[in-house]
């Protein structure tokens, strides 16, 4: 609670409680939209507007505007709003007393400065200002903000400021709906676009501009600075095996064209390295450009033979289709009988699609998303026959508010993601919606593709909001496609080939997408006994050795495991399977993501040869898994510590996701868990070959992190809690001194230099982070 925000919030009720139209906020010391209106509604009386409402509207603009200078009024009420505002926007306004004083004047002074549309000592208030001041926007930097986004809004603000159309944007670092209108807004002032006319609406006339408007070395200084805006907007994104961030920048650098071709690859448009009018709408709206060429569609309509080979003709290689509807639909739009065998006969492949309604919210609960993922398992599996490790795309087919995906669209993704694991994770979840919902569902719930609904560009869930890292489908057109005369709808998608659908080698086949690695597997152990003469007493360290040394293999990892790997062995291994035989990786049968050999036949060997733990100590073991994959991101964590004050957001944002770049992605939690799971079946004399295939094609991927929560931490959050604190203030087994130059240089390294280490970091900012972890594993656990 904040006694400020507290004092206005009862003033405020206390003076315009009995007004017309008044609405009275909550009296909990809390800034909210609630007691910005208030606010609002007080000034709205003072200027003598009946009834109120929680609106700075028109009215309420040109009554403040005839003003002038709002601090110069007479009116002390007006003073007392301003002041009480600065204090809920977390501004020292002094005494509340209706006196525009020193204290009052240095608050607004910094305000503006703080939005970028005054450097000097100036206290007075407009009303674009006032409109700024009564809302929640913030111009501080935010945490999970950025610097690079903050001195663009600032940017925007300062040269804009004076247009008619313009007002004043957040200056928190986020990029948002706001912000991107405001961003349109400027190019059609660069344009020529009356204040009048610019409204921030992607049109035609401003798409006839950009066409004219070609970004490339020699542009003129204004457009570069919009242009190089709108690529920071757009970053970072990944692209392997780097982050790629933009930079602001007024004059064509070779840094801006490295990124650029980066971002047009990532976003699959010709990677010219210039800005031409394909790559400013791509860089502007969800859609991009929806009449470039596409190799994907997706339709409700049966797809016969005779369409299906006019489509392959047109270029297609993949088309969307429905698992199922619901009885009371009359479209008819689910494969129908025999139809996936017209699809495959002329080259096309196809991707499932599951939409059960999903047009409002009330579409999507936990519980509808457990029943549909049943029903979805059970059409794939037993009606359609599609095979082990085939993406679902789980439709969300409205625009979805952060606030409705909070509420209901992540516990709904929860429930199909129960549903899978209960029928043992057959399917792989992908979601269909906006960027919004597609990064979020990503984050919380690990799904695996996504599928961004980018025609529907004027969604708040696009506006706002660059690509997920995950997208592996675009849809940016509908249209009508005509087969000799045979006319029915389609929608273009951009088809990036992460998911690259199904043919008919994975329809009714058996297997899995694991057999290959396990085979590999098998050759692996078997060449093990062989190296040891028949002996199989160190066939499973030699097989994790062999893994760790393809990505793991320096002196600093020599040095951990206190010894190198034998150059014999891996010759011995060459000499029996070909290189061009050797497989490290798969995709992993729950999440659809990597399974990552080496990364997990290093925790596996350093935990075979030094052992885990014990208890909430940690061991060479533990550092080669988990604990040291916390310390490089707690490393991480120190290089983005001006845009992530907050530990625990940045657990949040990053850790253990599929969809963005990190030092402790979700496959790496996975290789560490299904290493701890290895070590306990070995530990029981278990082949490792074989306790891999019983893991990876039963059940025991499904409940991984469970038995690795419950295996390593005994089933306690406490003891992640504590074994992660000893892991980042090291708390070894036994007295180590190697582990802690070890330790200090791990951080550094993803720090990108000299850093706070976590022995240093006070408590409150330390415990938060940990608090992050736990709360990961936890989410992790309960699936």
């Amino acid at each position: 609670m904040d006694q400020k925000v507290l004092d206005a919030q009862k003033w405020v009720n206390a003076t315009y409680g009995g007004v017309a139209g008044y609405e009275r906020c909550d009296e909990d010391g809390s800034t909210s939209w609630d007691v910005m209106y208030s606010l609002t509604m007080g000034l709205q009386h003072e200027l003598g507007i009946s009834p109120v409402a929680a609106n700075f509207g028109d009215g309420t603009y040109a009554k403040v505007a005839a003003l002038g200078d709002v601090t110069a009024s007479r009116n002390k009420n007006i003073i007392k709003i301003i002041q009480h505002a600065l204090f809920c926007k977390g501004y020292w306004a002094g005494d509340v007393d209706g006196n525009w004083l020193v204290e009052s004047q240095q608050a607004a002074a910094e305000l503006k400065n703080n939005m970028g549309v005054d450097n000097s000592t100036s206290s007075q208030l407009f009303v674009k200002h006032i409109k700024a001041l009564l809302t929640m926007d913030a111009y501080v930097l935010l945490s999970g903000g950025r610097e690079e986004v903050r001195t663009i809004q600032r940017w925007l603000n300062s040269t804009y400021v004076q247009r008619s159309s313009f007002f004043i944007i957040p200056c928190d670092g986020h990029y948002t709906r706001d912000v991107q209108t405001a961003l349109l807004k400027a190019i059609q002032y660069e344009l020529g676009v009356p204040d009048d006319q610019a409204t921030g609406y992607f049109g035609e006339g401003t798409k006839a501009g950009l066409r004219r408007n070609t970004i490339e070395p020699g542009s003129p200084a204004a457009w570069i600075r919009l242009f190089s805006a709108a690529c920071v907007f757009n970053s970072p994104f990944f692209l392997f095996p780097n982050e790629w961030y933009a930079t602001f920048t007024s004059s064509w650098t070779e840094g801006l064209g490295n990124w650029l071709r980066k971002f047009q690859e990532f976003s699959h448009i010709d990677p010219n390295g210039r800005g031409d009018f394909t790559t400013w709408a791509q860089l502007l709206v969800s859609t991009g450009d929806p009449d470039r060429k596409v190799t994907a569609c997706d339709t409700r309509y049966h797809i016969t033979a005779s369409r299906s080979r006019a489509l392959k003709n047109a270029g297609y290689v993949v088309v969307g289709r429905y698992l199922h509807e619901p009885p009371e639909s009359t479209l008819d739009k689910e494969i129908q009988p025999g139809e996936l065998q017209d699809i495959f006969s002329s080259g096309l492949r196809v991707f499932p699609i599951w939409q059960w309604n999903g047009r409002r919210l009330g579409d999507f609960t936990w519980s509808t998303g457990y029943d549909q993922g049943i029903m979805a398992h059970e059409r794939a599996s037993d009606v359609y026959k599609f095979n082990r490790g085939t993406t679902i795309y789980f439709a969300v087919d409205y625009d979805a508010t952060t606030a409705d995906i909070n509420s209901n669209i992540i516990p709904y993704f929860q429930g199909v993601n129960a549903a899978l694991k209960n029928r043992g994770k057959k399917y792989v979840i992908g979601v269909y919606g906006s960027r919004n919902v597609c990064s979020r569902v990503s984050a919380a719930v690990g799904a695996r593709h996504s599928f961004v609904s980018g025609m529907s560009w004027g969604f708040s869930g696009n506006l706002g909001f660059s690509n997920p890292n995950n997208w592996s489908f675009n849809q940016i057109k509908e249209f009508k496609f005509n087969n000799s005369g045979d006319v029915f709808d389609l929608d273009n998608d951009v088809y990036r080939g992460t998911d690259i659908g199904c043919g008919p080698e994975n329809v009714d086949k058996p297997g899995s997408p694991v057999d290959a690695f396990l085979g590999f597997m098998d050759r692996l152990y078997a060449a093990a006994v062989a190296y040891h003469n028949g002996d199989e007493r160190y066939a499973n360290l030699r097989v994790m050795e062999f893994l760790r040394v393809q990505a793991y293999n320096s002196i600093p990892w020599d040095v951990l495991a206190g010894g190198g790997v034998s150059e014999d062995w891996i010759e011995f291994v060459a000499n029996r399977i070909p290189r061009t035989e050797w497989i490290f990786g798969c995709q992993e049968p729950s999440f659809g993501v990597n399974f990552d050999a080496p990364h997990f036949g290093a925790a596996a060997s350093l935990g075979h040869i030094w052992g885990l733990g014990p208890g909430n100590l940690f061991s060479r073991g533990d550092f080669a898994g988990w604990a040291g994959d916390l310390v490089s991101f707690y490393g991480s964590w120190r290089r983005f510590d001006e845009e992530y004050a907050s530990g625990y957001q940045y657990c949040t944002d990053r850790l253990m996701k599929v969809n963005v770049d990190s030092p402790y992605k979700l496959e790496d939690i996975v290789a560490d868990a299904d290493a701890v799971i290895m070590l306990d079946a070995i530990k029981r004399g278990a082949k490792i070959n074989e306790a891999l295939r019983a893991h990876l094609t039963g059940n025991g991927h499904v409940n991984r992190f469970r038995t690795f929560y419950n295996l390593r931490f005994g089933g306690s959050l406490a003891n992640v809690a504590e074994a992660a604190r000893n892991a980042l203030i090291p708390k070894t087994a036994q007295n180590d001194p190697v582990m802690e130059g070890m330790h200090e240089g791990v951080v550094y390294d993803d720090a990108g230099g000299p850093a706070v280490l976590p022995k240093h970091l006070p408590a409150y900012k330390l415990d938060p982070f940990i608090q992050g972890f736990v709360d990961t594993i936890d989410r992790l656990v309960r699936g």
